[in-house]
Protein backbone atom coordinates (compact mmCIF):
# COMPACT_ATOMS: atom_id res chain seq x y z
CA UNK A 1 0.00 0.00 0.00
CA UNK A 2 1.40 3.51 -1.45
CA UNK A 3 0.48 6.54 0.96
CA UNK A 4 1.07 9.78 0.94
CA UNK A 5 2.72 10.65 3.50
CA UNK A 6 2.08 14.66 4.65
CA UNK A 7 5.05 14.67 6.97
CA UNK A 8 7.64 13.69 4.21
CA UNK A 9 5.64 15.28 1.30
CA UNK A 10 6.18 12.17 -0.77
CA UNK A 11 4.74 8.80 -1.26
CA UNK A 12 5.79 5.85 0.85
CA UNK A 13 4.96 2.04 1.52
CA UNK A 14 2.75 1.98 4.27
CA UNK A 15 4.47 -0.78 7.37
CA UNK A 16 2.19 -0.31 10.46
CA UNK A 17 4.40 -0.65 13.66
CA UNK A 18 2.40 -3.73 14.39
CA UNK A 19 1.71 -6.22 11.55
CA UNK A 20 -1.85 -5.62 10.89
CA UNK A 21 -2.70 -4.08 13.27
CA UNK A 22 -3.40 -0.13 12.73
CA UNK A 23 -3.53 2.77 15.07
CA UNK A 24 -5.34 5.64 13.81
CA UNK A 25 -6.53 9.29 15.21
CA UNK A 26 -8.78 11.29 13.11
CA UNK A 27 -9.95 14.83 14.49
CA UNK A 28 -13.27 15.25 15.25
CA UNK A 29 -16.06 18.08 15.20
CA UNK A 30 -16.16 21.04 17.76
CA UNK A 31 -19.76 20.79 17.76
CA UNK A 32 -21.30 24.50 18.34
CA UNK A 33 -22.62 24.33 14.60
CA UNK A 34 -24.53 21.38 12.23
CA UNK A 35 -22.39 19.12 10.58
CA UNK A 36 -21.90 20.57 7.10
CA UNK A 37 -20.61 19.02 3.20
CA UNK A 38 -17.00 19.76 4.24
CA UNK A 39 -16.96 17.49 7.07
CA UNK A 40 -18.32 14.57 5.14
CA UNK A 41 -15.93 15.14 2.57
CA UNK A 42 -12.94 14.44 4.85
CA UNK A 43 -14.94 11.66 7.22
CA UNK A 44 -16.01 9.74 3.84
CA UNK A 45 -12.79 10.04 3.04
CA UNK A 46 -11.26 8.46 5.75
CA UNK A 47 -14.29 5.99 6.14
CA UNK A 48 -13.09 4.04 2.41
CA UNK A 49 -9.34 4.28 3.70
CA UNK A 50 -10.28 2.40 6.84
CA UNK A 51 -12.45 -0.03 4.99
CA UNK A 52 -9.70 -0.47 2.62
CA UNK A 53 -7.23 -1.20 5.23
CA UNK A 54 -10.22 -3.80 6.80
CA UNK A 55 -10.88 -5.57 3.33
CA UNK A 56 -7.08 -6.25 2.80
CA UNK A 57 -7.30 -8.10 6.82
CA UNK A 58 -5.78 -5.35 9.43
CA UNK A 59 -7.82 -4.34 12.15
CA UNK A 60 -8.16 -0.58 12.59
CA UNK A 61 -8.53 1.22 15.93
CA UNK A 62 -9.96 4.88 15.39
CA UNK A 63 -10.09 7.22 17.88
CA UNK A 64 -11.76 10.67 17.27
CA UNK A 65 -11.84 13.53 19.51
CA UNK A 66 -15.18 15.41 20.32
CA UNK A 67 -13.94 18.87 20.93
CA UNK A 68 -16.55 20.18 23.55
CA UNK A 69 -14.86 23.00 24.80
CA UNK A 70 -13.81 25.71 22.36
CA UNK A 71 -13.97 29.25 22.12
CA UNK A 72 -16.60 29.80 19.37
CA UNK A 73 -18.96 26.92 21.77
CA UNK A 74 -18.45 29.36 24.41
CA UNK A 75 -19.80 32.40 21.85
CA UNK A 76 -22.54 30.39 20.90
CA UNK A 77 -23.77 29.62 24.70
CA UNK A 78 -23.01 33.08 25.32
CA UNK A 79 -25.74 33.76 22.32
CA UNK A 80 -27.91 31.38 23.02
CA UNK A 81 -28.30 31.21 27.00
CA UNK A 82 -27.19 27.50 25.62
CA UNK A 83 -25.73 24.91 28.30
CA UNK A 84 -22.45 24.41 26.95
CA UNK A 85 -22.90 20.05 27.54
CA UNK A 86 -25.60 19.84 26.24
CA UNK A 87 -25.51 22.37 23.19
CA UNK A 88 -22.16 20.19 21.98
CA UNK A 89 -24.25 17.13 23.22
CA UNK A 90 -26.97 17.75 20.57
CA UNK A 91 -24.78 18.80 17.81
CA UNK A 92 -22.44 15.80 18.03
CA UNK A 93 -25.64 12.95 18.16
CA UNK A 94 -27.32 14.85 15.24
CA UNK A 95 -23.94 14.62 13.12
CA UNK A 96 -23.00 10.86 13.84
CA UNK A 97 -27.10 10.39 12.90
CA UNK A 98 -26.12 12.02 9.41
CA UNK A 99 -22.78 10.07 9.38
CA UNK A 100 -24.77 6.75 9.59
CA UNK A 101 -26.36 7.46 7.01
CA UNK A 102 -23.60 7.96 4.77
CA UNK A 103 -22.62 4.69 5.67
CA UNK A 104 -19.65 6.18 7.48
CA UNK A 105 -18.73 3.60 10.09
CA UNK A 106 -18.55 4.79 13.79
CA UNK A 107 -14.44 5.12 15.56
CA UNK A 108 -13.91 2.92 18.46
CA UNK A 109 -14.23 5.73 20.73
CA UNK A 110 -15.18 9.26 20.84
CA UNK A 111 -13.48 10.78 23.49
CA UNK A 112 -14.65 14.28 24.60
CA UNK A 113 -12.28 17.19 25.73
CA UNK A 114 -14.28 17.86 29.20
CA UNK A 115 -14.21 14.14 30.67
CA UNK A 116 -10.02 14.55 29.83
CA UNK A 117 -8.87 17.17 32.00
CA UNK A 118 -6.32 15.06 34.18
CA UNK A 119 -4.81 13.71 30.92
CA UNK A 120 -4.37 17.50 29.45
CA UNK A 121 -3.35 19.18 33.21
CA UNK A 122 -0.82 15.54 33.49
CA UNK A 123 0.91 16.52 29.88
CA UNK A 124 0.98 20.16 30.66
CA UNK A 125 3.29 19.46 33.77
CA UNK A 126 5.54 17.27 32.06
CA UNK A 127 5.90 20.18 29.14
CA UNK A 128 6.50 22.74 32.09
CA UNK A 129 8.83 20.43 34.05
CA UNK A 130 10.99 19.55 30.95
CA UNK A 131 11.20 23.19 30.06
CA UNK A 132 9.07 23.30 26.67
CA UNK A 133 6.55 25.35 28.40
CA UNK A 134 5.89 28.55 30.94
CA UNK A 135 3.35 30.47 32.58
CA UNK A 136 1.98 33.95 32.10
CA UNK A 137 -0.51 36.06 33.87
CA UNK A 138 -2.55 34.50 31.48
CA UNK A 139 -1.93 31.05 30.93
CA UNK A 140 0.40 28.44 29.94
CA UNK A 141 2.42 28.74 26.49
CA UNK A 142 4.23 26.13 24.79
CA UNK A 143 8.11 27.72 23.96
CA UNK A 144 8.26 26.59 20.32
CA UNK A 145 11.82 27.99 20.21
CA UNK A 146 13.00 24.90 22.51
CA UNK A 147 11.49 22.48 20.06
CA UNK A 148 14.05 21.32 17.27
CA UNK A 149 12.00 20.68 14.00
CA UNK A 150 9.06 22.87 14.58
CA UNK A 151 8.09 22.84 11.56
CA UNK A 152 8.49 20.05 9.48
CA UNK A 153 4.77 19.10 8.95
CA UNK A 154 3.62 22.49 7.45
CA UNK A 155 7.08 22.99 5.74
CA UNK A 156 7.96 26.58 7.00
CA UNK A 157 10.55 28.01 9.00
CA UNK A 158 10.22 29.50 11.90
CA UNK A 159 11.73 33.14 10.36
CA UNK A 160 9.03 32.34 7.98
CA UNK A 161 6.12 32.10 10.25
CA UNK A 162 6.94 35.24 12.50
CA UNK A 163 6.58 37.13 9.77
CA UNK A 164 3.17 36.24 8.98
CA UNK A 165 1.70 36.64 12.47
CA UNK A 166 0.48 39.87 12.85
CA UNK A 167 -0.52 40.27 16.36
CA UNK A 168 1.52 41.55 18.56
CA UNK A 169 3.35 39.70 20.85
CA UNK A 170 0.77 40.01 24.00
CA UNK A 171 0.61 38.56 27.41
CA UNK A 172 4.01 37.62 28.13
CA UNK A 173 4.64 35.31 25.90
CA UNK A 174 8.08 35.12 24.92
CA UNK A 175 7.72 34.73 21.12
CA UNK A 176 4.85 35.18 18.95
CA UNK A 177 4.47 32.02 17.57
CA UNK A 178 4.24 30.01 21.56
CA UNK A 179 0.77 28.85 21.84
CA UNK A 180 -1.85 27.89 24.51
CA UNK A 181 -1.82 25.07 26.59
CA UNK A 182 -3.97 26.41 29.02
CA UNK A 183 -5.63 29.75 29.39
CA UNK A 184 -6.79 31.21 32.37
CA UNK A 185 -10.33 32.71 32.99
CA UNK A 186 -12.37 34.02 35.71
CA UNK A 187 -16.13 32.99 35.89
CA UNK A 188 -16.48 31.65 32.23
CA UNK A 189 -19.67 30.10 31.13
CA UNK A 190 -17.59 27.06 31.37
CA UNK A 191 -13.92 26.18 33.16
CA UNK A 192 -11.86 23.57 35.00
CA UNK A 193 -9.46 23.70 38.02
CA UNK A 194 -5.92 23.31 37.54
CA UNK A 195 -2.43 23.44 39.04
CA UNK A 196 -2.00 27.65 37.16
CA UNK A 197 -5.75 28.26 38.45
CA UNK A 198 -9.04 28.02 36.68
CA UNK A 199 -9.24 28.23 32.99
CA UNK A 200 -9.90 25.68 29.79
CA UNK A 201 -7.16 23.90 27.66
CA UNK A 202 -5.90 25.42 24.28
CA UNK A 203 -7.30 23.90 21.04
CA UNK A 204 -4.16 21.34 20.16
CA UNK A 205 -3.08 19.72 23.60
CA UNK A 206 -6.47 18.02 23.51
CA UNK A 207 -5.44 15.77 21.17
CA UNK A 208 -2.18 15.43 22.00
CA UNK A 209 -3.41 14.19 25.43
CA UNK A 210 -6.46 11.69 24.06
CA UNK A 211 -4.23 10.62 21.34
CA UNK A 212 -1.53 9.11 23.99
CA UNK A 213 -4.14 8.38 26.40
CA UNK A 214 -5.81 5.37 23.72
CA UNK A 215 -3.49 5.31 21.58
CA UNK A 216 -0.47 4.69 24.20
CA UNK A 217 2.16 4.44 21.30
CA UNK A 218 3.11 6.17 18.29
CA UNK A 219 0.09 6.72 15.73
CA UNK A 220 0.23 4.74 12.45
CA UNK A 221 -2.43 7.19 10.86
CA UNK A 222 -3.30 10.98 11.93
CA UNK A 223 -5.68 12.69 9.56
CA UNK A 224 -8.21 15.59 9.08
CA UNK A 225 -8.71 18.10 6.64
CA UNK A 226 -6.08 19.95 4.94
CA UNK A 227 -6.38 23.31 6.84
CA UNK A 228 -5.41 21.36 10.29
CA UNK A 229 -1.83 21.13 8.87
CA UNK A 230 -0.72 24.57 10.57
CA UNK A 231 -1.48 25.24 13.13
CA UNK A 232 -3.08 22.52 14.61
CA UNK A 233 -1.24 19.37 13.99
CA UNK A 234 1.85 21.04 13.65
CA UNK A 235 1.49 22.18 17.17
CA UNK A 236 0.35 18.55 18.20
CA UNK A 237 3.85 17.64 16.82
CA UNK A 238 5.90 19.60 18.69
CA UNK A 239 3.80 19.36 22.41
CA UNK A 240 3.50 15.08 22.03
CA UNK A 241 7.24 14.38 20.59
CA UNK A 242 8.21 17.14 23.43
CA UNK A 243 6.52 15.32 26.16
CA UNK A 244 7.43 11.82 25.21
CA UNK A 245 10.23 12.20 23.47
CA UNK A 246 9.01 9.85 20.47
CA UNK A 247 7.60 9.93 16.99
CA UNK A 248 4.05 11.24 17.41
CA UNK A 249 2.75 9.60 14.24
CA UNK A 250 4.45 7.37 11.29
CA UNK A 251 1.73 8.86 8.41
CA UNK A 252 -0.12 11.65 8.27
CA UNK A 253 -2.87 11.80 5.79
CA UNK A 254 -5.28 15.11 4.76
CA UNK A 255 -7.73 15.53 2.45
CA UNK A 256 -8.27 17.98 0.18
CA UNK A 257 -10.74 21.69 0.23
CA UNK A 258 -14.40 21.59 -0.60
CA UNK A 259 -15.81 24.68 -2.02
CA UNK A 260 -18.97 25.75 -2.97
CA UNK A 261 -18.71 27.68 -6.84
CA UNK A 262 -15.40 27.85 -6.72
CA UNK A 263 -14.96 29.56 -3.40
CA UNK A 264 -14.51 28.68 0.61
CA UNK A 265 -17.69 27.88 1.89
CA UNK A 266 -19.00 30.71 4.27
CA UNK A 267 -21.93 32.02 5.89
CA UNK A 268 -21.03 35.66 5.10
CA UNK A 269 -21.26 34.47 1.42
CA UNK A 270 -24.58 32.33 1.27
CA UNK A 271 -22.91 29.41 0.08
CA UNK A 272 -22.86 27.59 3.40
CA UNK A 273 -24.08 23.94 2.81
CA UNK A 274 -25.33 21.43 5.96
CA UNK A 275 -24.85 17.94 5.40
CA UNK A 276 -28.46 17.81 6.29
CA UNK A 277 -29.52 20.19 3.42
CA UNK A 278 -27.44 18.01 1.25
CA UNK A 279 -28.98 15.11 2.00
CA UNK A 280 -32.29 16.43 1.57
CA UNK A 281 -31.22 16.87 -2.12
CA UNK A 282 -29.55 13.71 -2.86
CA UNK A 283 -29.37 10.40 -1.34
CA UNK A 284 -26.78 9.16 0.46
CA UNK A 285 -25.48 6.74 -2.42
CA UNK A 286 -24.82 9.89 -4.49
CA UNK A 287 -22.86 12.06 -1.94
CA UNK A 288 -20.41 9.48 -1.31
CA UNK A 289 -19.73 8.78 -4.99
CA UNK A 290 -19.61 12.53 -5.57
CA UNK A 291 -17.56 12.63 -2.78
CA UNK A 292 -14.75 9.75 -4.12
CA UNK A 293 -15.24 10.35 -7.86
CA UNK A 294 -12.21 13.12 -6.69
CA UNK A 295 -8.87 11.68 -5.15
CA UNK A 296 -8.94 12.52 -1.38
CA UNK A 297 -6.62 15.05 -1.84
CA UNK A 298 -7.73 17.29 -4.53
CA UNK A 299 -9.74 19.68 -4.45
CA UNK A 300 -13.00 19.26 -4.94
CA UNK A 301 -16.12 21.89 -5.63
CA UNK A 302 -19.33 21.16 -4.47
CA UNK A 303 -21.65 20.89 -7.41
CA UNK A 304 -25.73 19.98 -7.89
CA UNK A 305 -25.55 18.76 -11.84
CA UNK A 306 -22.97 16.67 -11.09
CA UNK A 307 -24.96 14.89 -8.02
CA UNK A 308 -27.80 14.63 -10.26
CA UNK A 309 -25.81 12.14 -12.65
CA UNK A 310 -24.51 10.32 -9.27
CA UNK A 311 -28.08 9.71 -8.69
CA UNK A 312 -28.25 8.49 -11.97
CA UNK A 313 -24.43 6.35 -11.23
CA UNK A 314 -25.73 4.26 -8.68
CA UNK A 315 -28.65 3.09 -9.51
CA UNK A 316 -26.37 2.12 -12.79
CA UNK A 317 -24.46 0.35 -10.39
CA UNK A 318 -27.18 -1.57 -8.56
CA UNK A 319 -29.01 -2.45 -11.50
CA UNK A 320 -26.11 -3.99 -13.01
CA UNK A 321 -24.94 -6.30 -9.78
CA UNK A 322 -28.62 -7.48 -10.43
CA UNK A 323 -28.55 -8.70 -13.81
CA UNK A 324 -25.35 -10.66 -12.50
CA UNK A 325 -27.07 -11.98 -9.43
CA UNK A 326 -30.23 -13.59 -11.21
CA UNK A 327 -27.69 -15.48 -13.68
CA UNK A 328 -28.73 -18.70 -13.02
CA UNK A 329 -26.45 -21.32 -10.62
CA UNK A 330 -26.49 -24.03 -14.11
CA UNK A 331 -23.08 -25.40 -15.50
CA UNK A 332 -21.80 -22.93 -18.22
CA UNK A 333 -18.98 -23.26 -20.72
CA UNK A 334 -16.18 -21.36 -19.53
CA UNK A 335 -15.11 -17.91 -21.55
CA UNK A 336 -11.75 -17.71 -21.42
CA UNK A 337 -12.17 -13.93 -22.76
CA UNK A 338 -14.55 -12.64 -20.70
CA UNK A 339 -12.52 -13.62 -17.30
CA UNK A 340 -9.58 -12.56 -18.40
CA UNK A 341 -11.17 -9.22 -18.74
CA UNK A 342 -13.09 -8.62 -15.88
CA UNK A 343 -10.36 -10.55 -13.36
CA UNK A 344 -7.92 -8.01 -14.94
CA UNK A 345 -10.48 -5.29 -13.99
CA UNK A 346 -11.21 -6.28 -10.51
CA UNK A 347 -7.14 -6.12 -10.03
CA UNK A 348 -7.14 -2.78 -11.80
CA UNK A 349 -9.50 -1.57 -9.18
CA UNK A 350 -7.33 -3.11 -6.15
CA UNK A 351 -4.29 -1.37 -7.45
CA UNK A 352 -5.88 1.75 -7.63
CA UNK A 353 -6.70 1.99 -4.65
CA UNK A 354 -3.15 0.70 -3.04
CA UNK A 355 -1.55 3.78 -5.24
CA UNK A 356 -2.45 6.22 -2.50
CA UNK A 357 -6.23 5.42 -2.55
CA UNK A 358 -6.92 6.57 -6.00
CA UNK A 359 -10.87 6.27 -6.36
CA UNK A 360 -11.11 8.05 -9.55
CA UNK A 361 -9.44 5.47 -11.26
CA UNK A 362 -10.62 2.17 -9.21
CA UNK A 363 -14.25 3.49 -9.92
CA UNK A 364 -13.67 3.68 -13.43
CA UNK A 365 -12.27 0.36 -13.28
CA UNK A 366 -15.55 -0.96 -11.57
CA UNK A 367 -17.55 0.75 -14.23
CA UNK A 368 -15.37 -0.68 -17.15
CA UNK A 369 -16.03 -4.12 -15.04
CA UNK A 370 -19.88 -3.56 -15.09
CA UNK A 371 -20.11 -2.57 -18.59
CA UNK A 372 -18.16 -5.75 -19.81
CA UNK A 373 -19.98 -7.88 -17.30
CA UNK A 374 -23.62 -6.64 -19.03
CA UNK A 375 -22.42 -6.81 -22.68
CA UNK A 376 -21.68 -10.36 -21.71
CA UNK A 377 -25.12 -11.29 -20.03
CA UNK A 378 -26.62 -10.08 -23.76
CA UNK A 379 -24.89 -13.34 -25.55
CA UNK A 380 -27.11 -16.51 -25.99
CA UNK A 381 -24.98 -18.84 -23.01
CA UNK A 382 -23.03 -16.04 -20.41
CA UNK A 383 -20.39 -17.83 -18.09
CA UNK A 384 -22.22 -18.14 -15.00
CA UNK A 385 -19.87 -19.30 -12.97
CA UNK A 386 -17.62 -15.85 -13.68
CA UNK A 387 -20.76 -13.58 -13.30
CA UNK A 388 -21.46 -14.76 -10.20
CA UNK A 389 -17.39 -14.64 -9.13
CA UNK A 390 -17.24 -11.29 -10.39
CA UNK A 391 -21.18 -10.55 -8.58
CA UNK A 392 -19.17 -11.10 -5.23
CA UNK A 393 -16.16 -8.79 -6.86
CA UNK A 394 -18.41 -5.72 -7.34
CA UNK A 395 -20.13 -5.95 -3.91
CA UNK A 396 -16.64 -6.35 -2.02
CA UNK A 397 -15.76 -3.60 -3.90
CA UNK A 398 -19.00 -1.59 -3.25
CA UNK A 399 -18.83 -2.39 0.49
CA UNK A 400 -15.01 -0.84 0.55
CA UNK A 401 -16.55 2.53 -1.08
CA UNK A 402 -18.97 2.60 1.33
CA UNK A 403 -21.91 2.08 -1.27
CA UNK A 404 -24.77 -0.04 -0.03
CA UNK A 405 -28.16 -1.43 -1.72
CA UNK A 406 -30.86 0.68 -0.59
CA UNK A 407 -33.43 -2.16 -0.21
CA UNK A 408 -36.84 -0.80 -1.59
CA UNK A 409 -40.20 -2.38 -0.77
CA UNK A 410 -43.86 -1.81 -1.62
CA UNK A 411 -45.19 -1.71 1.69
CA UNK A 412 -45.58 2.02 1.62
CA UNK A 413 -47.76 1.37 -1.75
CA UNK A 414 -50.49 -0.39 0.01
CA UNK A 415 -52.97 1.86 -0.55
CA UNK A 416 -52.43 2.35 -3.88
CA UNK A 417 -52.52 -1.20 -4.78
CA UNK A 418 -55.74 -1.98 -3.03
CA UNK A 419 -57.42 0.36 -5.24
CA UNK A 420 -56.13 -0.83 -8.17
CA UNK A 421 -57.93 -4.21 -7.15
CA UNK A 422 -60.75 -2.68 -6.69
CA UNK A 423 -60.54 -0.84 -9.94
CA UNK A 424 -59.61 -4.57 -11.68
CA UNK A 425 -62.44 -5.72 -9.73
CA UNK A 426 -60.30 -8.59 -8.07
CA UNK A 427 -62.86 -9.83 -5.61
CA UNK A 428 -59.80 -12.04 -3.97
CA UNK A 429 -58.91 -11.17 -0.30
CA UNK A 430 -55.51 -9.70 0.15
CA UNK A 431 -53.68 -8.46 3.21
CA UNK A 432 -50.46 -7.29 2.28
CA UNK A 433 -49.02 -5.33 -0.55
CA UNK A 434 -47.18 -8.62 -1.90
CA UNK A 435 -50.48 -10.41 -1.98
CA UNK A 436 -51.54 -7.67 -4.19
CA UNK A 437 -49.08 -7.49 -6.42
CA UNK A 438 -49.41 -11.22 -6.96
CA UNK A 439 -53.37 -11.06 -7.93
CA UNK A 440 -52.57 -7.96 -10.08
CA UNK A 441 -49.53 -9.92 -12.08
CA UNK A 442 -52.24 -12.66 -12.50
CA UNK A 443 -54.56 -10.57 -13.66
CA UNK A 444 -52.82 -9.00 -16.35
CA UNK A 445 -50.62 -12.60 -17.31
CA UNK A 446 -54.42 -13.87 -17.75
CA UNK A 447 -55.37 -10.62 -19.84
CA UNK A 448 -52.64 -11.41 -22.24
CA UNK A 449 -53.23 -15.42 -22.39
CA UNK A 450 -56.74 -13.80 -23.74
CA UNK A 451 -55.03 -11.22 -26.00
CA UNK A 452 -57.08 -8.71 -23.91
CA UNK A 453 -54.19 -5.88 -24.84
CA UNK A 454 -56.37 -3.08 -23.15
CA UNK A 455 -56.62 -4.74 -19.56
CA UNK A 456 -53.03 -5.84 -20.13
CA UNK A 457 -51.67 -2.25 -20.95
CA UNK A 458 -54.08 -0.47 -18.43
CA UNK A 459 -52.53 -2.55 -15.45
CA UNK A 460 -48.93 -1.90 -17.03
CA UNK A 461 -49.75 2.36 -17.06
CA UNK A 462 -51.40 1.76 -13.67
CA UNK A 463 -48.31 0.16 -12.13
CA UNK A 464 -46.04 2.52 -13.51
CA UNK A 465 -47.66 5.46 -12.13
CA UNK A 466 -47.67 4.22 -8.57
CA UNK A 467 -44.13 3.28 -9.14
CA UNK A 468 -43.76 -0.19 -10.22
CA UNK A 469 -42.34 -1.39 -13.41
CA UNK A 470 -43.27 -5.22 -14.70
CA UNK A 471 -40.49 -6.92 -16.26
CA UNK A 472 -41.21 -10.13 -18.36
CA UNK A 473 -38.01 -12.61 -18.74
CA UNK A 474 -37.88 -16.66 -19.72
CA UNK A 475 -41.71 -16.54 -19.24
CA UNK A 476 -41.67 -15.25 -15.76
CA UNK A 477 -43.02 -11.90 -14.17
CA UNK A 478 -40.89 -9.64 -11.78
CA UNK A 479 -41.34 -6.37 -10.44
CA UNK A 480 -39.02 -3.61 -9.08
CA UNK A 481 -39.86 0.13 -7.89
CA UNK A 482 -38.98 2.98 -9.57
Amino acid sequence: MQIFNSLSKKTEEFQPIESKKIVAYVCGLTPYDDAHIGHARTYVSFDMIKRCFIKKGHSFYHIQNITDVEDKIIKRCLETGSDPIKLTTQFHDEALELFDSLNILRADIYPKVTEHMDEIIAIIKELIEKGFAYETDSGVYFNVTNFDGYGKLSGQDTDHMKAGVRKEVAEGKHSSLDFALWKKSNGEIIEFDSPWGKGRPGWHIECSAMARKYAKRTLDIHGGARDLIFPHHENEIAQSEAASSNKFCNYWIHTGFLTVNGEKMSKSLGNFITLKQALSQSSPNALRLFYLQAHYRSPLDYDQEKLRSMEESVERIFNSLGLMREVSDNPSKQNLEFRKKTDGLVDTFYKNLEDDFNTPEAIAALFNLLRVSNSHLSIANPDCEQVKKISKAVEDMLWILGLEEQKKTIDGKKESLFALLKELSIKEKSKTSEDAMELIIKKRNDARKDKDYKTSDLIRDRLKEIGIMLEDKEGITRYKLI
